[in-house]
């Protein structure tokens, strides 16, 4: 068997309407060791006399005592090719936590992609076989169910990141190197950050942290001062590979809206144009149209400047990824756009965003 570490997420421009954030990595998958050698897994306690969470909220310690039996530890093997034409098992390791009292656990699309087994292991070291219920790599979320008593699940309670502030303090907890059950702590650094997904698509309002996230962290939780879940920790970027206190995590109210889809579906399903943007200050710059896309269709080209879809006004790449982002593949809208001075409006149907 051959151990794995998942390449590193990159944060950067080359998204359809995506904003250059820098040139990170992410806080990927970290491999189980094989062989002679084995991932040490310790507890890590955290004492009361640490910094508070928040003014008002909680102390750190009191956040791990409140979460901790809600987060999980997620072991993934795998078949990847090999350089003789073969395939080769691999084994590849990061967090989650429980989502409900059915079993079902929130981590990263990428943390389980291709997995052809999945084992999670509890707080109290008890390890269970589970599944992938779906994925969508467009969001980098995924749902697992778990083969687990009742007994065992604790489920985490999401938050309402559209209320978190830059400035708050936050608690990352997961398995960083294989180290189960570890916490760190810091603030929101910035918020409607932007991180790319595996599938090169833009996740937005992404959430900044610097708390120390590394490899292994994926798929655990980002939580607030009331012990709170308000996102998933997903990317790091990081000149040296590791934790160089810049983390995103993907926000909770993006994920109450992908899970809902995925345990009643096994997929998600996203409103789609079909363009990439740049931005030029009085509307959503078209850069290129995507060939047989709804864009395409209705004439786009590149150059146009997109000013108004469905009635809401645009005034940026970021207002027009909004405006579809709440439409459903299928929805009839008006798009309204610049070209050479002129103004024009077509009509088109929404598609689904491609996998």
């Amino acid at each position: 068997m051959k151990t794995r570490r998942s390449p590193l997420l990159t944060i950067s421009a080359a998204v359809a309407a995506g904003a250059l954030i820098g040139a990170g990595g992410g806080a990927g998958t970290y491999a189980a060791f094989s062989g002679n050698s084995k991932t040490v897994v310790r507890q890590v306690s955290v004492g009361d006399s640490q910094t508070a969470a928040a003014t008002s909220g909680l102390s750190v310690n009191s956040i791990y005592k409140r979460t901790n039996r809600g987060v999980v530890d997620v072991k993934v093997n795998s078949q990847a090719s090999n350089a003789f034409g073969g395939t080769q098992s691999q084994s590849a390791e990061g967090s989650g936590f429980v989502y409900d009292s059915s079993g079902h656990v929130i981590t990263n699309q990428h943390v389980v992609d291709g997995a052809t087994s999945v084992r999670v292991t509890f707080w109290n070291g008890q390890t269970y076989t589970a599944h992938v219920v779906g994925t969508d790599a467009s969001t980098d979320l995924a749902v697992l169910k778990v083969d687990a008593p009742s007994s065992a699940l604790y489920p985490l309670v999401l938050g309402d990141s559209s209320k978190v502030q830059v400035g708050d303090n936050v608690v990352a907890i997961g398995s960083p190197f294989g180290l189960a059950e570890t916490v760190t702590a810091g603030i929101v650094s910035a918020l409607h950050r932007q991180m790319t997904s595996p599938n090169n698509f833009s996740i937005d309002d992404s959430i900044q942290t610097d708390a120390a996230i590394n490899h292994g962290n994926s798929g655990g939780p980002l939580l607030d001062a009331q012990g709170h879940v308000i996102g998933v920790n997903a990317q790091i970027e990081s000149d040296s590979g590791g934790s160089d206190g810049v983390g995103f995590a993907i926000p909770s109210n993006t994920i109450k809206s992908i899970a809902s889809q995925l345990i009643s579906s096994g997929k998600a399903q996203h409103a789609y144009l079909g363009v990439q943007l740049g931005s030029n200050g009085a509307g959503a710059r078209v850069v290129s149209v995507r060939s047989a896309t709804p864009a395409a269709k209705a004439g786009l080209h590149a150059g146009d400047v997109i000013t108004s879809l469905g009635g809401t006004r645009i005034s940026s790449s970021d207002d027009l990824r909004s405006a579809i982002n709440a439409r459903k593949p299928g929805d009839h809208v008006s798009v309204t756009f610049l070209r050479n001075g002129a103004r024009h409006t077509v009509s088109l149907t929404l598609g689904s965003r491609p996998s």
